[in-house]
């Protein structure tokens, strides 16, 4: 009785379309901060070491992926339409944020395409600024990718080491992760907030 729960999680994780669901959310993730790609990829990357499925190198490859595919999204509606076409641009809250954005942009783009990969809603303002802002598409694939590498890299190893470091298995070592991302982002969030104020 007592593997019943192990055996169900580890089902609907390893599943064929566990990858896919990942994939999912992290481009979800690029448009709605609530919306949990960075927990998908590291109760991946804690289920590729209990389970050994998905392997490690699949839950980097997707979520780098993906997480590109969501930030080029928000930088072509940027360059396509700008940031202040639709009323959610133009209320107070994210005026501030482009603002903020911009000025980031203007001093170093690989600083803080790097940086905002970590913070969701700069995430979202970054990548709007650097579309209106007509940065060389090529030049912008290029970081944003990068980025989103080493973002990839960074949650699936901090789902891994939690694997590696807690004994029990996935239904021990995938909620701990999840609840260390989610207390990394607060974190970060934190740490943000404080340095604009």
């Amino acid at each position: 009785m007592g593997d019943v729960p192990t055996d169900l999680l580890t089902a609907l994780l390893e599943g064929p379309w566990s990858l896919a669901l990942m994939s999912l959310l992290v481009i979800g993730d690029a448009f709605f901060v609530v919306v949990p790609g960075e927990v998908a990829v590291t109760a991946l990357g804690a289920l590729a070491v209990t389970t050994g499925s998905p392997p490690l190198w699949a839950v980097v490859v997707c979520a780098a992926v993906a997480a590109t595919i969501g930030d080029a999204c928000c930088y072509v509606i940027g360059r396509s339409v700008g940031t202040e076409r639709w009323r959610w641009m133009r209320t107070v809250r994210v005026q501030r944020a482009l603002a903020w954005a911009r000025r980031r942009v203007d001093g170093g783009m690989a600083t803080v395409l790097f940086t905002a990969r970590f913070v969701p809603f700069a995430r979202l303002a970054i990548n709007l600024v650097a579309g209106a802002s007509r940065i060389p598409p090529p030049r912008y694939l290029a970081l944003v990718s990068l980025a989103a590498t080493g973002w990839a890299l960074y949650q699936a190893v901090v789902g891994a080491a939690v694997a590696v470091i807690l004994p029990g298995g996935p239904l021990v070592s995938v909620p701990v992760s999840i609840a260390l991302a989610v207390g990394l982002g607060v974190l970060i969030d934190l740490c943000v907030r404080r340095h604009r104020g």
